[in-house]
């Protein structure tokens, strides 16, 4: 059967026909028929995304340029349509760069820069302008300041969808009451539907922008929302650093390489990565190394072979004299006797070693050929493997009564070495005929892919290959079980005793015009323990602007807040930051509320696909004192929680910015930053609880004890006794009593609790105190005397203090510092 595609090149000109009809296509065209992706895909969607836009914008610039931000929004209904009107108080735009910054998708100073910001692809305020534009048919309006400047700059523009350019309507310079900022207005096709997430819109950024003063009319409102700072203190300035070789992909490294100016790869590591210094590079590289190159394996040498490789040394030196060639290969063999294994490059540089000394000694040159045919020499004895005189694994059992035996002759000396190092890698149930018959399948597979000069290198891969080729012949021939775990333990001992050669690393160029080489640096780079970004391109709100932030807009009893230290994911540092508040007059029906944050900006949609309500629904709120129905999901209670992710390049799901994705990394951070938090309100509201339960035994002490009072005193014909000081010993708690006796009074505090207390004590007085026998100060305000007292307390212990007043004065005391609960005051 003849497809429809095998058809479309019969007629004639058909391709030229096709390739007429096609034609490149705009950010601004594709964003103009998709702006649902960008989160404007309703009218009331599209009004609060716009304000979210300029706000994020504003904050932004005045916090880049030092400035406190003041800014004013404003929506009022314009016959069918709303116009939206954002002022800041920031540093202003130049002339010339209006029309890009507002008409211009993907235009920005920040999409390449590693630092924490709100904005960063150039793509937020001009797609609010491209929306208006869409919907309304009118440009935008923008008036900015410069700072220092005399006028402002008066622009009207749209945006050409085909080309991605601004048009310009209007320009002209003007006059504005403000001494610098920017203000944008927009009409737009819009409705209030989504008036409550605009307005929390609004609280949650004056909740994580504590710095800023915020102002929102829209229509329905009486009153102007007005946003007051709740500190002067910006956030910390950020640096932008360099990427960290933990987050680069394949692609951008093989860029990085094309583009740097450093000629070698030791010298492209440090100077285009962050955290690679001398050290740190070198270790990269010889990683580099042990995938380009390969890693030589390294072979003990016998006591019973030294005399094997001297007369080999010997026999390969020629012309050198006696001595000096006895010294010569004495000193080589008497270095490899006290070392415990040895490699090929190793032997290179033992040879010169000592050839440079032997030359000192005696005159005698030892050149460059000399010195290869020692190395020769004494490799081949090192190495020395007879595969024609190999005995089967059960003759040399058998014969030597052990594996080892089978070397007794010199016929295989790579089994033998292999031997010792399987033997402890593999399980004592293997017995000595199946590790012997592995070690000499393997020694075979060694020796045969030895390579030139047979140095015995391989990459990490050869050499798991040669063991698993091994393992499975001695499965098959000699019908024994060899699992993956001894395996995985005779490889990662074999690559144990391996060693990185020092050979030269290809050049920068070289690496980048060849994939493969690229691709063993980037694993490389991955592999290497390298410590984590620096934080100063991060700006995290710290827990206590956060818990100040929830202080000035909920009116709750608790709050805590936690900041966590830094973490990276895909190379990029980020800090999560959690607070929590409580009681109040928070609602109290219902799941609590989450507000979350990205940095420093609202999410406001999209709660149900966010990494950030996935793990408050995962964890077990009981155990932190909040209700949970079903034991998962959100819990209920009078509570607000606020999530913040700081980071150089949040998640987001979209590029709408509503959610942040559901990476582990950050998850994690997300769930600790939580827990941290909820500790402090499960510890309050166990305080709280065991407060209640203490009010209500006194409570119930109270009405009982002046009853047994009442009837001891009819028993007994006395006057009633005191029973604060039996309250205070049955509760527990801290008494304080006051004892006038004609003119002296005698303030007394009796701890009765378990822990030593301070109480603040303030007497208040009508007449002024004299003979003040005691630590106290007092201090005249109006005509009452302030007597004030801070005893400490020990559990068991009794403070008191005197002072003399005439008889008619008044008094009144008030003591802070202890719980009320824990208070009994006789005073």
């Amino acid at each position: 059967m003849t497809s429809f595609q095998s058809t479309l090149g019969e007629d004639a000109g058909i391709a030229d026909e096709l390739a007429q009809s096609q034609r490149e296509i705009s950010i601004a065209e594709f964003f103009e028929k998709n702006k649902h992706m960008l989160g404007f895909d309703s009218g009331a969607r599209g009004l609060v995304t716009a304000v979210k836009e300029a706000v994020d914008n504003a904050l932004d610039a005045t916090e880049e340029a030092g400035i406190l931000p003041d800014i004013y929004v404003e929506i009022t209904e314009v016959g069918d349509y709303y116009r939206l009107v954002i002022e800041d108080n920031g540093p202003g735009i130049t002339k010339e760069q209006v029309p890009k910054v507002f008409g211009k998708l993907l235009y920005g100073s920040r999409f390449h820069k590693r630092e924490q910001s709100r904005g960063q692809q150039g793509i937020g305020i001009s797609a609010a302008v491209l929306y208006s534009q869409l919907t309304s048919g009118k440009p935008a309006k923008i008036t900015s300041r410069p700072k220092g400047s005399a006028d402002a700059e008066y622009v009207e523009l749209i945006i050409d969808t085909d080309t991605n350019e601004p048009e310009i309507k209007t320009a002209e310079r003007t006059t504005w009451d403000r001494t610098h900022g920017t203000r944008i207005e927009l009409e737009m096709e819009a409705n209030m539907r989504a008036r409550s997430q605009l307005r929390g819109y609004m609280k949650h950024t004056a909740v994580v922008n504590p710095h800023a003063r915020l102002e929102l009319r829209e229509p329905g409102l009486e009153e102007p929302m007005k946003f007051e700072r709740g500190t002067d203190q910006l956030p910390a300035e950020t640096k932008e650093i360099r990427p960290h070789p933990h987050g680069v992909e394949l692609g951008t490294l093989i860029k990085m390489l094309e583009a740097t100016e450093s000629y070698s790869v030791s010298g492209f590591l440090q100077g285009e990565f962050t955290r690679v210094g001398g050290k740190t590079a070198e270790k990269v590289l010889n990683a580099f190394r042990d995938r380009h190159f390969g890693r030589e394996l390294s072979w003990s040498v016998a006591a019973s072979h030294e005399a094997e490789i001297k007369d080999a040394i010997v026999d390969a030196v020629s012309n050198k004299g006696a001595d000096a060639t006895e010294s010569f290969a004495s000193g080589i063999v008497e270095v490899l006797g006290n070392r415990e294994r040895t490699c090929r490059f190793e032997l290179a540089e033992i040879v010169d070693t000592v050839a440079d000394r032997v030359e000192d000694e005696t005159g005698r040159t030892f050149g460059d050929t000399v010195r290869e045919n020692a190395i020769e020499a004494a490799w081949a004895a090192v190495v020395a493997f007879d595969s024609d005189a190999t005995v089967s694994t059960n003759e040399a059992v058998a014969a030597n009564g052990d594996a080892a035996g089978a070397d007794s002759d010199g016929r295989d000396r790579l089994t033998s070495d292999l031997y010792v190092i399987v033997d402890e890698a593999t399980s004592t149930r293997k017995d000595d005929a199946v590790i012997h018959g592995f070690s000499e399948r393997l020694a075979r597979r060694l020796d045969a892919d030895a390579g030139e000069e047979r140095r015995f290198r391989f990459t990490a891969d050869e050499l798991h290959r040669a063991v698993e080729d091994a393992a499975d012949a001695t499965v098959e021939y000699d019908e024994v079980s060899f699992g993956d775990t001894a395996r995985e333990n005779v490889f990662e001992a074999l690559w144990a005793v391996t060693r990185t050669v020092p050979d030269d690393l290809p050049k920068v160029k070289t690496v980048a015009a060849d994939r493969d080489t690229a691709s063993q640096l980037l694993e490389a780079m991955r592999e290497t323990d390298i410590l984590a970004p620096p934080t100063d391109c991060l700006s995290p709100i710290t827990d206590t602007l956060v818990e100040a932030g929830l202080r000035k807009e909920y009116d709750a009893d608790f709050y805590a807040a936690a900041t966590r230290d830094a973490e990276v994911h895909g190379g990029d540092p980020f800090i999560v930051e959690a607070g929590i508040a409580y009681g109040g007059e928070l609602k109290s029906e219902g799941s609590i509320d989450l507000l979350r944050f990205a940095n420093r900006v609202p999410l406001v949609y999209q709660r149900g696909a966010c990494a950030s309500t996935d793990v408050v629904k995962q964890i077990g709120w009981r155990n932190y004192g909040l209700d949970q129905p079903g034991g998962s999901g959100m819990p209920n209670g009078p509570a607000v929680l606020m999530i913040h992710l700081a980071s150089t390049n949040v998640p987001f799901t979209s590029e709408s910015k509503d959610a942040i994705a559901n990476i582990p990394a950050i998850e994690d951070e997300i769930e600790l930053a939580i827990r941290e938090a909820a500790r402090e309100l499960k510890s309050y509201l166990n305080k709280r609880r065991s407060m209640q339960k203490r009010r209500e035994k006194q409570d119930v002490l109270g009405r009982i004890l002046p009853e047994m009072a009442e009837k001891v005193a009819e028993v007994t014909g006395r006057e009633p006794p005191n029973i604060d000081g039996a309250m205070a010993r049955i509760m527990n708690n801290l008494s304080v009593d006051r004892e006038v006796s004609g003119t002296t009074v005698t303030l007394s505090v009796e701890n009765y609790s378990d822990r030593a207390e301070q109480p603040e004590i303030t007497d208040i007085l009508s007449a002024e105190p004299q003979a003040l026998n005691g630590d106290a100060s007092v201090v005249d305000m109006d005509g009452e005397w302030f007597l004030q007292w801070s005893p400490s307390v020990s559990a068991g212990e009794e403070a008191s203090i005197s002072y003399e007043v005439p008889e008619e004065t008044d008094f009144d005391v008030n003591v802070d510092g202890v719980d009320a609960e824990k208070l009994t005051v006789n005073a």
